[in-house]
């Protein structure tokens, strides 16, 4: 029959928190927590926030289209330029006339006919619906196109902004974006043109792209007007020299406002935020959807655990998302298994504590009975044997006490303490020669006495038998198992230990006796608490049967399993017992 010989040193036992949940301070701070009803979560508002903001970003940078308006701009200047030299061809063919003065000998002199220019340039922007203006060498304007003469006087033509049109709403939209397009991208850079009033357009100075004109060259501008007309502040210029047989005889400013270009940049900013429209509601959908998956279902876990918390029963269960295959369903089988793992825990120290008070009742009623006998006994001889029942059942409490100090103190320890590296083989060769040495003193003592059990060692299998764990706490499962089985050991037996390195890296250490071996369908009973068998005619109480006990949680805290066995002989009977201690691969 196995048991144990303890061998932990004697340590204070930590106080164990009480069996069932308590409501602690932290509850009503727990409450506070809890999100009102309809509003939505921090976790959904900031998923909301990063997927919007990203979209918001792309779509402010497409709507800036600057490089877009840059070509369309270049593109008109280019159409505009190539209209102002058809007018200058044409001026320079149709409206030019001798000069007035006297040329030298063998020398012609050509003018521009004021007359003959007003009226093709009338004709010419009729057809291209361009503001046309003619000037003279001198920089005087000589013909405009929104100017008609005739036997009453001046007529001149203004385009009139364009009147408002739709609804408030229309017109407010409108309006932030003629002062949208003014900032994204900006037009602030941008030289700020003024047109002269019209009775005194003929002796304005001319502008600066006519002065360069004038000098032989063609000069393209993009002016941003004061008053906005047709809903754009764009005015695009474009001044060619007049010129016969390589003689500039002037030049023609052609000018065209920039509403085709902004209409343009209109129709691509709306169709990018008809788009975006279309694309905010599926972020936000999408977004939602995505906060829902996450949200919902770890709020459903802190409310299980909440309650779990603040209840004290255990009615309410972690909510089992592990279908779902992602980071929360690893979350919630994670906290199922906590929780299991908790309540498996304070049922062991319910359990614990149950068989401590039964353990120590024991040997109180037995002192409670000889303390009260003892007073009533005149018999010097029995009295002085209810003495010694006393004190042994005073040093079997303590010695109780000691081991249920030692087993309740183990998993704080176990899981506070570093794992090191652990030889196995010269742990296994240490506690063997302590045996020996021990067992050669005692025979120097005892003369004539039987041979004691002996311990054997076999030489270790397999390489290195290192592993990582905690040495002294290692220590003490071998120590228990050699005693155990030098308990159980006839005399002149042997105890054998055995190690070897397993195929799949583990370490395998046996311990096995000469004894009577283990009763049938205890196997595993020998591993509880209190539980004791002792061999016949040893003293009762020697043993607090915590022995096995304190070995199986030391080694499944390192990860490993031990096993009790009966070793057979040849013919099916049992010839000793056998535990292998397994220890994973460090």
């Amino acid at each position: 029959m196995a048991s144990v010989t303890d061998t932990g040193s004697e340590v204070r036992a930590p106080d164990h928190a009480p069996s069932h949940p308590v409501n602690s301070g932290t509850a009503p701070r727990a409450a506070s927590r809890r999100r009102v009803r309809g509003v939505p979560s921090p976790l959904t508002l900031r998923i909301l926030a990063v997927n919007v903001l990203a979209l918001l970003l792309l779509v402010g940078a497409l709507l800036y289209l600057g490089r877009y308006q840059d070509r369309l701009v270049q593109a008109e200047l280019d159409a505009l330029e190539t209209e102002a030299r058809i007018f200058a061809s044409a001026l320079g063919e149709g409206a030019v006339q001798r000069a007035a003065d006297e040329p030298e000998l063998g020398q012609e002199s050509y003018e521009l006919s004021p007359e003959l220019g007003r009226q093709m340039i009338r004709r010419l922007a009729l057809a291209t619906e361009t503001h046309t203006r003619l000037y003279g060498p001198d920089g005087r304007l000589l013909s405009d196109s929104r100017v008609l003469t005739g036997s009453p006087g001046k007529i001149e033509i203004q385009e009139l902004p364009l009147p408002p049109s739709g609804d408030p709403a229309s017109r407010a939209v409108n309006e932030f974006y003629a002062r949208f397009i003014d900032v994204v991208p900006s037009r602030e850079n941008l030289p700020l043109y003024r047109e002269p009033p019209g009775h005194a357009a003929e002796s304005a100075a001319p502008p600066p792209n006519v002065e360069r004109a004038l000098a032989g060259e063609n000069s393209a501008t993009v002016w941003r007007l004061a008053s906005p007309v047709a809903r754009s502040n764009l005015l695009l210029t474009v001044a060619v020299p007049v010129q016969r047989y390589k003689e500039v005889l002037g030049a023609v400013l052609l000018s065209r406002s920039g509403t085709v270009i902004d209409e343009a940049i209109r129709s691509v900013r709306t169709d990018i935020l008809r788009v975006f429209a279309v694309a905010l509601l599926v972020t936000v959908l999408m977004s939602l959807y995505l906060a829902g998956t996450i949200a919902r279902p770890i709020r459903k876990l802190a409310q299980a655990a909440d309650r779990l918390r603040t209840g004290h029963g255990r009615h309410t269960e972690i909510p089992d998302f592990t279908r779902r295959g992602d980071e929360i369903g690893e979350l919630s089988g994670v906290l199922r298994d906590m929780t299991a793992a908790l309540w498996a825990r304070m049922d062991a120290i319910e359990r614990f504590a149950a068989d401590v008070a039964h353990e120590i009742k024991n040997p109180l009623t037995s002192l409670r009975s000889a303390v009260e006998t003892v007073s009533r006994i005149q018999d010097p001889a029995r009295r002085d044997k209810l003495m010694a029942i006393i004190a042994d059942d005073v040093q079997r409490l303590d010695r109780l006490i000691s081991d249920i100090s030692n087993a309740s103190r183990l998993d704080a320890e176990l899981s506070r303490a570093a794992l090191e590296p652990v030889d196995i083989g010269a742990m296994l060769r240490t506690l063997a020669d302590i045996h020996r040495t021990t067992a050669e003193d005692g025979e120097e003592d005892e003369d004539g006495a039987e041979a004691a059990p002996s311990v054997v060692i076999e030489p270790p299998r397999g390489g290195s038998l290192s592993v990582k764990g905690l040495e002294g706490r290692l220590t003490q499962v071998f120590q228990n198992l050699i005693a155990n089985a030098l308990s159980f050991s006839p005399p002149g037996g042997q105890v054998r230990l055995a190690a070897r390195r397993t195929p799949d890296g583990a370490v395998e250490v046996t311990v096995s006796d000469d004894g009577p071996g283990i009763p049938e369908g205890k196997e595993e009973a020998i591993f509880e608490r209190f539980y004791t068998e002792r061999p016949a005619g040893e003293k009762f109480g020697t043993h607090s049967g915590l022995g096995l006990s304190i070995s199986k949680q030391i080694v499944e805290a390192h990860g490993g399993t031990i096993r009790a066995d009966n070793r057979l002989g040849a013919g099916g009977e049992t010839i000793g017992a056998v535990f292998t201690v397994r220890l994973p691969r460090p």
